[in-house]
This record gives C-alpha cells, sequence and structure tokens, in this order.
C-alpha cells in the first residue's frame, strides 16, 4: 500500500490528519513526490474532476496604503517602483470584465490596494458590479481590504458573490509581517462576509520565513474558517519590501504545501496563486494535481504568464476550464 494513501481515506471521510501526518507531507522525500502528488489528486478528482477554475484579476486601485505588510511593494513602508494611480471609474473595471470572459475564466476578482474601502470607493465597485453581473454570467469576487459588517451586506446587495481577505500567515507569525492590522482584523472580515451571504476566499502567502508548523496551522485555520476558495500564493519577494532578497522556495516543497492544503481542505477551492511562475517553474503543470484553480493574466504588482500558455498547459495535462456559461465565453 502507499505511505500515503491513508490521507486520501481520511481527507475523503472528513477525517482530519494529524500533526505528525502534515509533517510527514512537507517533509516528504522528493523521490516519493509523484506518489503523494497522485493521492492528493485522488481527493481532488473525487470533487472537482478534471476541471480547472480560472479567475482573473483587475488592480483598480495601486499603491497609497497606509498598512505595513511586508510582502507587499504597495505599503507604506515599500520603495519598490510600482506604478501607484487612484480608484479606477466604473466603465474601467466593467472593461475589465470583458475581459475576463474572453479569457475564459469563471471569476473576476476586483481587487483594490488600502486598509479598507472608502465610501466613494465602495460606490464605484457597487455600481460596476451591478453592470458585470447583467452582462456576463461569471462569478465576481471583490477584496478591498478590511470590511465593516454593513459595507459587506452593500457589496452582497450589489451581487458580489466572493470576497477575499488572506489570512497571508498563521496566527504565531503574523506580527512577524504586518503589525498595522491584527490577525484577528482579518478573520473579523472573513466572517463578515460570510454573515452577509458572501462565499469566503481567504488564503496565504508562503515562504515568508515561516515555520512548517506555521504552514500547518496556516491550512487548519482556513478549515475552521470554512473559506470557500484558499488561493496558495507563494512569495515573490520584491526589492523595496522589507522581504526583499527571501528566497526559501523550491518548486518540489511548494508542490508539498498544495498536497497537504488539499488533504486538510478536501473539498474546498485550492487556487494555485502569486509566486507560481518563478517559484513552481517547469514544475506548474504537477500543481493542477492538488490544485483546482489558478489565476490567469497579471497579478497586482507582477507579471503573470500569458493566458494561452496556461489554457496550453490545461489542455496538455487533459484537464478541462470550468466554464460558469460555456455560451457566453469567447475562447
Amino acid at each position: 500500500m502507499c505511505m500515503w494513501s491513508h490521507l486520501v481515506e481520511k481527507s475523503l471521510n472528513g477525517e482530519e490528519i494529524t500533526d505528525q501526518e502534515a509533517f510527514e507531507v512537507l517533509n516528504c522525500p522528493d523521490d516519493e513526490l509523484l506518489n503523494l502528488l497522485h493521492q492528493a489528486y485522488q481527493v481532488r478528482k473525487a470533487h472537482y474532476g478534471n476541471k480547472v477554475k480560472l479567475n482573473m484579476i483587475v488592480n483598480t486601485k495601486s499603491g497609497f496604503c497606509p498598512e505595513n505588510c511586508g510582502y507587499c511593494s504597495q505599503s507604506r513602508d515599500s520603495s519598490a517602483p510600482i506604478q501607484k494611480y487612484r480608484m479606477m471609474d466604473k466603465d474601467t473595471i466593467v472593461k475589465g470584465a470583458e475581459k475576463a470572459s474572453k479569457m475564459g475564466s469563471g471569476t473576476y476578482c476586483i481587487v483594490a490596494s488600502g486598509r479598507g474601502p472608502s465610501k466613494r470607493e465602495l460606490d464605484i465597485v457597487t455600481s460596476a458590479v451591478k453592470e458585470i453581473k447583467e452582462a456576463y454570467d461569471m462569478r465576481v469576487c471583490a477584496c478591498l481590504g478590511l470590511l465593516k459588517a454593513e459595507q459587506a451586506e452593500q457589496l452582497k446587495e450589489a451581487g458580489v458573490d466572493r470576497y477575499n481577505h488572506n489570512i497571508n500567515t498563521s496566527e504565531n507569525h503574523h506580527d512577524e509581517i504586518t503589525t498595522s492590522h491584527t490577525y484577528h482584523d482579518r478573520v473579523g472580515t472573513v466572517n463578515h462576509a460570510k454573515e452577509a451571504g458572501i462565499s469566503p476566499c481567504s488564503g496565504v502567502i508562503v515562504g515568508m520565513k515561516e515555520t512548517k508548523q506555521d504552514v500547518i496551522d496556516m491550512a487548519r485555520a482556513l478549515k475552521t474558517l470554512d473559506a470557500d476558495s484558499i488561493p496558495v500564493n507563494f512569495l515573490h519577494a520584491i526589492d523595496g519590501t522589507a522581504l526583499e532578497g527571501t528566497d526559501e522556495l523550491t518548486p518540489s516543497y511548494c508542490l508539498k504545501v498544495l498536497c497537504l492544503f488539499r488533504f486538510i481542505n478536501p473539498t474546498k477551492e485550492i487556487r494555485v496563486s502569486g509566486g507560481r511562475e518563478v517559484n513552481l517553474r517547469s514544475l506548474q503543470p504537477l500543481s493542477l494535481y492538488p490544485a483546482n484553480s489558478i489565476f490567469i493574466g497579471d497579478y497586482l504588482t507582477t507579471d503573470g504568464q500569458e493566458s494561452t500558455e496556461d489554457h496550453r498547459m490545461i489542455e496538455d495535462l487533459g484537464f478541462e476550464i470550468d466554464v460558469v456559461n460555456e455560451d457566453k465565453v469567447m475562447m
């Protein structure tokens, strides 16, 4: 019997894996990696088949953020030479949805830098969302920072399907990454979204000098939060940020992390997110054996690969794009 098959049985039966088993996944010998991926794929296949969900980001406001997150080129402490601009107008946001639809994306993610949205920014987003939902059969995700309960309700009323607010790291490691807000501030925003009836999306950034125990704690915290979608980002350290020069990840370790998240959160959308191109490199296709979702196009302040390469990767694997409504998507 494969040494990892018991994890498949536990995951499919809704049983928790132990910390010892979780460490075994993260410490998997590289010559066992293909076996581990195969077992994680059994769990992924049971819930999602060979479907891959596509997501596209629009960065509606860049820079000018008062927070001090060490990974972020948009933070107040960053000297990274990024493009900075205030909130886009409604028409530009709606135009981005058209592009997302043409690229086959099932989810359009409206992202803005900052601690949280102002009234004006929230009004622009909700107005844009109403138009998008009328024109396109796609999910809309908003990522606007910390939310108040009434703001979450306003987004729900406008038609927002999902709200993203990452925990980013473990509660234990949080103060090493940012001190301008608390871990519980982030958890509170996810809960506000859930209480408003919005699907919660929350994920992590791996590679920020955390321990393997921190990685395990992150996966368990997201299970407790019951996040429907879990983006797993791998740090792409940007010059000018506090984490500049950090380079702790290998492609094989990234794959082991994705397997761990699949075993701990078997029914959830696991999305390979920021940093996949630079950290997974030539092993990117293997990430879709434990994960079932990717971002296409560019990220917030870093470039992704061409969407045609993502489509080709999915096709070459024998997987297929999970389309909301095939009649409305132009490939």
